[in-house]
């Protein structure tokens, strides 16, 4: 067998473009058959010959020292990993993503074209929330992101997803960035970095952004491969309590007697229940074996290894019930500022980089609204914001409309409304008090 006869390409049915890719960045006049996906002979799918997940099943024969094979997809699959990607590209696609005019005021930019993109509609079949997951999904997973910047005027008019996968970026011998972007039909658009959003993750080079799936490949197939076996445990495994013993073969009568009274005791009604062990036999109860809890102890190692990872705090992983409950305000601020806040800095800066003029930025940035994750109990917030109005002698710092701008509450109209209150007991505490 050749070389080349390890890879073929696949069957019909499967030799599709694969879904969520761009469509629009440039398409042909004519449909053109699309290109066909590989297939090596171990069963696995790539897009194609240039897909970088192919280079990596060549260059470490498809497998991790483990034994598991580790992409994208698959690692999605290991339910640690799972919930550490959905919980932060889903917190990232639930805040909101403003403009905010520099300046005391900080006011929203809400006449800025880009205002409404960010804000609502990204394109012409996405909700902000639903671009912003699949692109801190897409950054997480391949270490990069791409959109596509549609420009009218010089002004935003559309921000398309651009499959990761499909995206070569690299600078030129003029030192400026260029996107490689292949269509589905192998064809080749060359973007300036003017027409391409691009979020990356940590990187050594400054271009492309390192996949974390990939660095923690070992971690994750090492976790895959513990679950396959506590998989093959359940289904193959023996899962009785325990054993009847007897020093020599039972009768017909006495084993048929056994049988039916082993059957008697079934149930939650007959538990605790004591049975009558006649010709010798003895019971003996099973209990779970070191190799049982070390396998156990293994599979929440690998948990935490993901979570390193990842950047998400362990108890958010739902490993810690001890964490939960007075200590959930502070498990919040520790996501926010170690988990969510490198997140909101590559996107913040990657907007004022790409979306934003120069004169732009000098007036207006991108700011994403975490307060929406640090909103405690109503009583709590009532508290706060008593204090905040000047409650108790306090020197107030927010106005009335302020306070009930953050509780999505329409302004209003009173007097004063928009300027900061005196104390509450302002005028008191230097008063005479009264003789009667």
């Amino acid at each position: 067998m050749s070389f080349l006869d390890f890879f073929r390409p696949a069957a019909a049915p499967e030799a599709q473009s694969r879904p969520g890719d761009l469509d629009e960045v440039s398409a042909p006049a004519a449909p053109a058959p699309t290109a066909p996906n590989v297939q090596a002979s171990t069963g696995h799918l790539f897009a194609g010959l240039d897909d970088p997940d192919l280079l990596a099943f060549m260059r470490t024969g498809g497998e991790t020292a483990s034994g598991a094979y580790v992409n994208a997809s698959k690692a999605l699959q290991n339910m640690a990993l799972l919930r550490c990607v959905t919980l932060i590209s889903e917190s990232i696609g639930m805040l909101p993503l403003n403009l905010v005019e520099r300046g005391d005021e900080k006011k929203y930019a809400t006449k800025h074209p880009l205002y409404r993109i960010l804000k609502a509609k990204p394109n012409t079949w996405q909700t902000a929330y639903e671009f912003k997951s699949l692109m801190q999904l897409r950054v997480m997973m391949h270490g990069n992101a791409y959109a596509r910047v549609i420009w009218s005027r010089g002004q935003v008019l559309r921000l398309i997803p651009m499959c990761p996968k499909r995206v070569t970026a690299e600078l030129d011998d003029s030192w400026n960035m260029v996107y490689t972007y292949t269509r589905k039909d192998g064809g080749l658009i060359t973007l300036p970095a003017a027409e391409v959003f691009h979020l990356r993750d940590l990187s050594e080079d400054g271009i492309v952004g390192l996949s974390r799936v990939r660095l923690a490949h070992e971690a994750i197939g090492i976790a895959q491969q513990a679950e396959k076996a506590a998989a093959r445990l359940f289904k193959n495994g023996v899962m009785a309590g325990g054993a009847l013993s007897a020093p020599s073969a039972l009768s017909e009568t006495a084993f048929g007697r056994l049988k039916d009274s082993i059957n008697e005791k079934t149930g939650a009604e007959n538990a605790g229940k004591w049975m009558i062990l006649e010709e010798g036999l003895k019971a003996e109860k099973w209990a779970n074996t070191a190799a049982d809890a070390q396998h156990i102890e293994n599979r929440n190692h690998q948990i935490e290894e993901i979570a390193r990872a990842m950047g998400v705090p362990r108890p958010l992983l739902m490993m810690d019930d001890t964490s939960w409950g007075s200590g959930i305000e502070q498990l919040t601020i520790l996501f926010i500022q170690f988990a969510l806040q490198h997140w909101f800095t590559i996107w913040e800066q990657a907007i004022e980089r790409t979306l934003l003029s120069d004169g732009d930025s000098e007036s207006i940035q991108a700011k994403f609204n975490e307060k929406a994750l640090l909103r405690g109990t109503l009583k709590d917030q009532a508290e706060f914001f008593a204090k905040a109005l000047g409650s108790g002698g306090h020197a107030p710092w927010m106005a009335q409309n302020e306070v009930r701008e953050l509780l999505d509450m329409p302004r209003s109209n009173d007097k004063g409304a928009d300027e900061l209150r005196a104390p509450a007991n302002q005028g008191k505490t230097n008063e005479p008090a009264k003789t009667t």
